[in-house]
């Protein structure tokens, strides 16, 4: 962590190049799939990883942020490497650390050295395929030295944009450098505006686009009990009566996704055909997925996959009396997926909001779209650095809220007492509660606090 946080972006695969290369460059000995957005990237991952697994083959994963501990972002066959193993893989790049850091005259940040144990440690187990979630943007990304054989691209919106532009085409743009070319690019539901950059790459580098709402989809969903019924188009046939553990219409997307990415590595080479030009923004890519019925995947093994997946942190059920909810979503859009979901799935009489945020987020927007849903805010922080003072955090909720729905509480733990007890004002256990929400490393302090137990 003293090379340098992973927000501290310096536009350059230089060093991360050469710290693989005299690595042997071990993110070439294994094919990967790549993954990048602005939500859903987690949990797309985790789906991916999940039916791959399903399918008898060793996976890595790799993941960020962690919610618990960093040994959860470097993951093989579906469990976090040891605390053993994690030290062995960071000795063994150690020694040439310094070599790396002398040549540039910069040194190597915590990022690049976490992706070079990554691929190093997916290398020497070895897996079979990786799963690898980018840390933020996509081009100058540290995890962009590996060249995946399917690129999957999850929602883009507006987040990160000191670093990554102010509006979606430049956002688009850097996500979309991990689009290489005879890949295969997923492409989940965009914004027409970040739909037309992306196509635009897949021209550029003679990839083959499959478009969520086009080439794949959610065909039909349905509320269930512990998540939701859906039914989807994958690129060689249709998949039915398929429960995902999951809430949410934004899940049931990311199951398609993840379900496309998925029969694309199994399929190898794709075929290739006109693209459906009205349907794709009228940006034509330059040759569209083009599935049949003789790359399907066992449509059990797809059920049985998505059966077993997770994805902690989000709109994960910590407790019950009162339904205590931990959600990791930090950008207006996010939150906009969450309270949709919250809004179809849960019956809440009173529902309070616990609330700790980074200060560089649109922290305001995110408070918006969280207004309509909540009786009362406590606002807090959590144990980031980043976090947002919880006076400052006070003042601007009230701006939105008003004085008398917002209390602010300095410390996490307290904070959580009192959102349940806020919660619990009505005596009516069984229509209140509480959600706990902002960012990734508020879910994740939650989840310790309450001794929350699964996932990575």
């Amino acid at each position: 962590m003293s090379r340098g946080v992973e927000w501290e972006i310096d536009p350059t695969l230089d060093r991360i190049r050469d710290l693989v290369d005299v690595l042997g460059e071990p993110q070439r000995a294994y094919p990967v799939i790549h993954i990048a957005g602005t939500n859903g990237k987690s949990s797309t991952a985790r789906l991916v990883e999940a039916l791959l697994r399903e399918r008898g083959l060793r996976t890595g994963l790799y993941t960020s942020p962690e919610l618990n501990t960093l040994r959860e972002r470097i993951a093989v066959d579906g469990e976090a490497i040891s605390e053993e193993r994690f030290v062995q893989v960071y000795e063994d790049v150690l020694p040439y650390l310094g070599l790396i850091d002398d040549k540039h005259g910069t040194r190597l940040s915590f990022f690049e050295v976490l992706t070079a144990m990554a691929y190093a440690a997916f290398a020497d187990a070895p897996v079979d395929v990786a799963v690898v979630e980018t840390g933020m943007g996509g081009s100058w990304d540290a995890t962009n030295v590996a060249d995946g054989t399917v690129a999957v691209v999850t929602p883009i919106g507006l987040d990160h944009t000191r670093y990554l532009g102010e509006t979606i085409e430049e956002i688009a743009a850097e996500k979309a450098g991990i689009i290489k070319p005879g890949a295969v690019a997923v492409l989940a539901q965009q914004p027409v505006a970040a739909a037309e950059v992306l196509l635009r790459r897949v021209v550029e580098v003679g990839a083959t686009a499959a478009r969520e709402g086009v080439e794949f989809g959610v065909l039909h969903r349905d509320v269930a009990f512990g998540g939701q019924q859906i039914r989807l188009q994958g690129l060689h046939g249709a998949y039915d009566e398929i429960f995902l553990p999951l809430f949410g219409e934004h899940h049931a997307g990311n199951a398609a996704t993840a379900l496309a990415a998925v029969e694309a590595f199994a399929s190898g080479a794709p075929t290739r055909g006109e693209p459906n030009l009205e349907a794709a923004t009228r940006i034509a890519p330059g040759e569209s997925y083009v599935g049949g019925e003789a790359g399907q995947l066992d449509p059990a093994l797809v059920r049985s996959g998505f059966a077993k997946s997770s994805s902690p942190g989000r709109l994960e059920v910590a407790r019950t009396g009162p339904t205590v909810l931990l959600d990791a979503a930090h950008n207006p859009a996010g939150m906009a997926a969450t309270v949709a979901t919250i809004t179809e799935s849960f019956d809440f009489s009173r529902l309070v909001g616990v609330f700790a945020a980074a200060a560089d987020k649109d922290v305001a927007g995110v408070l918006d779209q969280l207004e309509p849903v909540l009786a009362e805010l406590v606002v807090t922080r959590n144990s980031s650095p980043r976090s947002m003072p919880v006076d400052e955090l006070a003042e601007l909720a009230e701006g939105i809220f008003g004085t008398e729905r917002v209390h602010a509480v300095p410390r996490l733990d307290d904070a959580i007492d009192r959102g349940i007890g806020l919660a619990e004002e009505t005596g009516e256990y069984r229509g209140a509660g509480v959600l706990i929400t902002g960012s990734v490393v508020t879910a994740g302090d939650a989840r310790t606090l309450l001794r929350v137990e699964g996932g990575r």
